[in-house]
């Protein structure tokens, strides 16, 4: 979370079943948070290690070779690469 202060403005709503709420307050008084604090902290880290998880690629030896080679090679076009360029051309406007 960023540490400049920030004004809270976006609400989320759970409805959660008895046994999850009390095992969320026991967690979170174990911690000396909030259940408020408690789930905020742990659905965003949570959240930032989906996000990195997908942003993020992790290539073998094999594959990362293969991956930059391919970035390196000469970019060839063909009939479909040519057609995309011109209807792009004829489509866009403004740039």
């Amino acid at each position: 979370m960023d540490a400049a202060p920030q004004h809270k403005t976006e609400r989320i709503n759970l409805r959660v079943k008895s046994s999850a709420k009390d095992i969320i307050t026991l967690a979170a008084g174990f911690e000396g948070k909030t259940v408020s604090h408690f789930i905020l902290t742990s659905a965003l880290k949570c959240a930032e290690k989906t996000v990195q998880e997908h942003q993020m690629m992790t290539l073998n030896a094999d594959d990362s070779k293969a991956f930059f080679e391919a970035l390196s090679a000469p970019v060839r076009f063909n009939s479909k690469l040519t057609a995309a360029f011109e209807e792009y051309e004829k489509r866009v406007t403004t740039r």
